[in-house]
């Protein structure tokens, strides 16, 4: 992957650039690691290994152009005592860090949550893991706000400390944040998302302190502007700042109340001050109950529809219901079944 972005920067910087003056970057996701004890060099140590096997195992080839230190002496150490006679990190030629590094114009940063971070050794006899490589546990604060993935709590602060590391870490580079949000997971048609509205409230604050400190940030991109597949957890859990109705064929679309309330922040650009930022979310709240009303009249209707629908046509509920569940879950249990059996098959191999 890294090799195939340096290609496109390259190309792009050779063929393009200087007719168009664009900029080619990357995206990474990356969240922040705090040391559970400030005292222990260990757990220190650990936080910052976690960072550098998460942001900087794509970030450090490209602005430096080799794999951190870190995840070469671990991951080297780790294939040692597995009996490899190499490690399990790839390694690159003279030539390819030479044309992976310095290929980024800007550093796109897609960022969520943050975790306590503490030493944590696991034994080779655990088997080759990138979670087992890095020796450390990772622990979250039974206080912070969790409202939709199980993965994702609130912890502003971790913002302002990941954006202060790139710039430490990479020489402060031009920096767009290309994700950052928050999820619900609820089936109802509650529009009011009070926990978003105060999630960007204080993220985006975050931010703003950052650049304050002198870090290089152009620019902020909320996630997600719509509902959407959310990886293996389909539709269940909604990041959107337009509610979507998947039940409905039609796929129509509702603004939850954080869409008044990020229009507000968009404007202003930030903050004026803090009884306007509380004017907004008056507003916002007021918004919503109009659009919650909607919403709750027209999913009525399309409840109504499809048991009509159904009484009256059952022959293409059947094959809707052959379409829509019946064949992807054949399809996926075959996946898996071709997974295990591969497994099998190199297990007796080896």
């Amino acid at each position: 992957m890294l090799q195939a972005h340096a290609k496109v920067w390259h190309t792009y910087d050779n063929q393009w650039r200087s007719k168009q003056k664009g900029m080619v970057g990357i995206s990474l996701n990356g969240d922040w690691g705090e040391p559970v004890d400030f005292t222990s060099q260990k757990d220190i140590e650990a936080a910052e290994r976690y960072i550098q096997f998460y942001l900087g195992w794509f970030a450090t080839p490209i602005f430096n152009g080799d794999y951190p230190q870190v995840m070469k002496d671990y991951i080297g150490r780790k294939s040692a005592q597995q009996g490899l006679g190499t490690s399990r990190l790839p390694t690159f030629s003279s030539q390819e860090k030479s044309y992976i590094k310095g290929t980024c114009d800007f550093l796109g940063i897609g960022h969520f949550t943050t975790r306590y971070i503490t030493q944590k050794n696991f034994p080779a006899s655990h088997g080759p893991s990138y979670f087992t490589d890095r020796d450390l546990a990772e622990l979250v604060d039974p206080r912070w706000p969790d409202p939709g993935s199980e993965w994702l709590y609130s912890v502003p602060w971790g913002f302002r400390r990941l954006l202060n590391f790139v710039k430490t870490q990479y020489g402060n580079p031009m920096i767009y944040v290309t994700e950052n949000g928050v999820s619900e997971k609820m089936t109802c048609t509650e529009l009011c998302d009070d926990w978003r509205m105060q999630y960007f409230k204080e993220y985006i604050n975050e931010m703003l302190k950052a650049i304050k400190d002198g870090v290089n940030v152009k620019g902020y991109t909320a996630w997600s502007l719509l509902d959407k597949f959310e990886w293996d957890e389909g539709y269940s859990e909604r990041f959107g700042l337009y509610y979507v109705d998947f039940r409905n064929k039609n796929k129509p679309r509702y603004p939850k109340a954080s869409v008044q309330y990020y229009k507000r922040i968009i404007s202003s650009n930030g903050f004026p001050n803090q009884k306007e930022a509380e004017n907004w979310h008056r507003k916002a709240i007021e918004t919503c109950s109009s659009s919650n009303q909607l919403l709750a009249a027209e999913q009525q209707r399309t409840t109504a529809a499809n048991i009509l629908r159904l009484i009256h046509d059952p022959l293409t509920s059947h094959m809707e219901m052959v379409t829509e569940i019946v064949v992807p879950t054949v399809c996926t249990l075959c996946i898996l079944l071709s997974a295990i059996f591969l497994m099998f098959l190199l297990r007796r191999h080896n």
